[in-house]
């Protein structure tokens, strides 16, 4: 297989986009990774779109191939892949083995949602279709739902905290609110929001034990990668990123059928898988972002890759350790949890972030010094398919 680097990364602000159509918001962020690329007249072969919903929120299909005729890349192949949440992790897998295998040499990878046009309720059950259709969805289980229960479990068995989950809302938001692209651009003050005589008003119960700041936003967004081949890359004569490895794997369906509903195994074998083609440590890992659509989520999987022992990651958390200048920085972005949610953007939007701390070009109180290695876990479901990948600075 051929070495494959990212030349070019693009994202739009994610949020509240009344403005902007899907195709449009998937349009801007390619567009926005082909200028970055330098492709000039260059065309790319093939285009793999991350998205979930477009056929229940915007009752439209086949938006691959609607987008490549927008952006006049013509006759490029064009698929749209699902994968739930992991949607964005999945597209971007598909370009990676497109172009390590030879068949193509330029390939873009977009993952977009449109969100916000519908109701939070309705948002929240189109999110829910994901679960399993005869016991879950139709006895009104949701995501939220499935995070509280594993929340509750997780705290019983590895003696998480409420202080352990409160650590990763206040380091997310902080960090959110220096990103341009986040949803969430508020910081939140432990005195101020909870620890407040009004704070059953302003952070109540979302899905016991889980508050309403332990959960990512509804979002919109869209985000996109130009990949190649690395010797091409190199040729460019400046830094680059390569996808030295990935990773996927999947879980049973239904929470209860797992032997232990604490054990994320697909996110453990994904990071696994990711690790062992890269041929690194999660020790040698420089900065992560990881699937916090709940909060709880961050320090199960910091724990699942191996930067931490099992019931050490709230602690972690706690002490500073993955926060900037940390030990192991995550979600430096503001992760799901603030930078947002678009789902099947949020795997893509995952790597861009990695590249823009990879090619060291982020303002000062978001770079991680001297990154040189990034990880990311996309979560699909509630743990049942989780892509992994690990990227690597390359000096010119």
């Amino acid at each position: 297989m051929r070495d494959v680097a990212i030349i070019g990364a693009g994202m739009i602000p994610f949020g509240r986009r009344d403005e902007d159509t899907l195709l449009e918001m998937l349009s801007y962020a390619s567009l926005k990774a082909l200028d970055d690329a330098g492709m000039g007249d260059k065309k790319v072969d093939a285009v793999y779109v991350g998205n979930m919903g477009a056929g229940i929120l915007q009752h439209q299909s086949s938006i691959a191939s609607s987008l490549v005729d927008r952006l006049s890349l013509l006759p490029a192949a064009a698929d749209v892949v699902e994968n739930g949440p992991a949607s964005g992790g999945s597209a971007l897998k598909n370009g990676f083995l497109a172009v390590a295998s030879g068949y193509y040499d330029y390939v873009l990878v977009v993952g977009g949602e449109k969100m916000r046009e519908v109701t939070g309720w309705r948002a929240t059950d189109f999110v829910a279709t994901m679960t399993h259709p005869e016991v879950e969805y139709p006895y009104g289980i949701t995501l939220p739902g499935m995070a509280g229960m594993f929340t509750q479990l997780y705290m019983e068995k590895w003696g998480v905290t409420r202080e352990h989950l409160l650590a990763v809302t206040l380091k997310n938001q902080e960090m959110g609110a220096l990103n341009p692209y986040a949803h969430v651009e508020m910081t939140l003050s432990r005195d101020g929001i909870f620890d407040s005589p009004d704070a059953v008003v302003n952070n109540p119960y979302a899905a016991s034990p889980l508050h309403l700041y332990d959960l990512c936003p509804v979002s919109d967004g869209a985000a996109a990668v130009i990949l190649c081949p690395l010797d091409v890359a190199k040729k460019r004569g400046k830094a680059c990123v390569q996808i030295v490895g990935f990773g996927q794997a999947t879980d049973t369906h239904t929470l209860q059928e797992r032997e232990d509903p604490t054990d994320l195994k697909a996110v453990t074998l994904a990071s696994q898988q990711a690790l062992e083609m890269a041929k690194l440590k999660p020790s040698d890992i420089s900065v992560a972002e990881l699937h916090d659509a709940f909060t709880i989520l961050e320090i199960a999987e910091s724990e699942h890759v191996g930067f931490f022992k099992k019931g050490e990651g709230g602690k972690a958390a706690a002490a500073g350790k993955t926060r900037l200048g940390g030990q192991i920085p995550i979600n430096v972005s503001g992760g799901l949890k603030a930078r947002g949610h678009p789902v099947g953007g949020t795997g893509v939007a995952q790597v861009v972030d990695i590249v823009f701390q990879l090619r060291h070009e982020l303002p000062e109180n978001r770079q991680v010094k001297d990154a040189k290695t990034g990880l990311t876990i996309n979560f699909g479901g509630f743990g049942n398919n989780v892509t992994c990948f690990v990227l690597k600075r390359i000096e010119p």
